[in-house]
């Protein structure tokens, strides 16, 4: 029993160090631990070329599986190990070792699971995907950013409903709201001459509910590249947020220049394909166009997502922010928007913004689901 769980023991250290290993570690491996090991070899060795060992050594021959190929180890790794360490192995690959191969095949895409970080790495690579790949790429993302859209979706309408549903308009058509004089005049026509009466088939009452404007959201997200997370969420929340009652939802995309992207807020993907990570940052011009879209100011929410890392002089983002609080638009400052709000912001500028009057805070989609809940009540 003792030697089984060494052997054990020696096994995953064998599979951790790789084949170079095997002249301290002498293990007979079946086919199927040799066909393990090839598949970590052929990601993990990188990490030996990386530190200059064993670059350029002779190897002797053996009888090791067939040279593997990018589409053929993705279709090794499927057979060979558990869900979850797939995902860890195929993360590995494409944010430390960046085998662009994998984003540059049809086929090696499809036969990768969806998931949110390889949405991300295809959203930030997209620019140097081929047509055919960037096809197989937009329905990935297509797949992802539903599955996001329909976990949040629930949770937004279960939260904010109630608060939106009051905004619409109640049951008036009750007899205390009765119109006689009116429900006379448009039935005079159906007089009955036996009975002596009007018999009406047309009833009018009184609405006695004040009319509610709806209230305006806007959402003005920084695109540079540390805020790609923020970009993703916002623009699946965007979506969400436009087809609930009584809200108007805005939603604006900048670097140094401005994008109203307001008409394709119904379709998160398309959103997610034109935007263009990275570049310089002018919040203060952003923020500035987003004055002009105000109508209500007292029913006006405005929600700026950056890293605050301001480009231009950061006067003219200070006094557009003043303006806005004085009019009466609720602004709040997102350093994150995502699942790790683990944000790297300045602070010197978040700090001067709160102190005009804009709330500053990072936050999950959830947790801007309940300030936005507590705002409306």
């Amino acid at each position: 029993m003792k030697k089984d769980k060494e052997q054990e023991v020696l096994l995953r250290w064998r599979m951790v160090l790789g084949k170079f290993s095997s002249g301290k570690l002498s293990l007979s491996l079946s086919a199927r631990q040799r066909k393990m090991e090839a598949a970590l070899d052929f990601i993990y060795s990188r990490e030996y070329a990386g530190r200059g060992i064993w670059k350029g050594a002779k190897q002797q021959g053996t009888l090791d599986p067939s040279q593997l190929t990018v589409p053929s180890w993705i279709k090794e790794i499927k057979k060979l190990f558990p869900e979850e360490t797939i995902k860890t192995i195929e993360k590995h690959a494409l944010e430390k070792y960046k085998i662009k191969e994998i984003i540059e095949d049809k086929e090696i895409l499809k036969n990768l699971e969806p998931d949110f970080d390889l949405l991300k790495m295809l959203l930030t690579f997209k620019g140097h995907l081929n047509r055919d790949v960037l096809d197989e790429a937009k329905k990935i993302i297509a797949a992802v950013v539903e599955e996001i859209k329909r976990e949040l979706s629930r949770y937004v309408r279960q939260v904010l409903s109630g608060r939106l549903n009051r905004l619409r308009r109640s049951n008036w058509k009750v007899a205390h709201n009765f119109d006689w004089k009116n429900t006379i005049k448009k039935n005079l026509k159906h007089y009955h001459r036996e009975y002596k009466t009007v018999l009406p088939e047309t009833l009018c009452f009184f609405s006695q509910v004040k009319k509610t404007m709806p209230w305006e959201i806007i959402l003005c997200v920084d695109q540079s590249g540390s805020m790609l997370e923020s970009v993703i969420y916002s623009s699946v929340l965007a979506s969400i947020f436009s087809g609930m009652p009584a809200l108007s939802v805005k939603l604006i995309i900048f670097d140094t220049s401005v994008v109203d992207l307001t008409a394709y807020i119904d379709d998160p993907v398309e959103i997610l394909m034109g935007v263009q990570l990275g570049g310089g940052t002018n919040i203060g011009r952003a923020m500035m166009y987003c004055e002009q879209l105000i109508n209500y100011p007292h029913r006006t929410i405005l929600v700026l997502i950056t890293d605050f890392c301001e480009g231009a002089p950061p006067r003219v983002l200070y006094n557009s922010c003043r303006r806005l609080v004085e009019a009466g638009v609720r602004l709040l400052g997102l350093v994150a928007l995502d699942e790790d709000v683990h944000p790297v912001y300045d602070k010197e500028i978040t700090g001067n913004l709160s102190s005009l009057g804009m709330d500053i805070a990072a936050l999950t989609p959830k947790e801007l689901t309940q300030w936005l809940k507590n705002v409306l009540s």
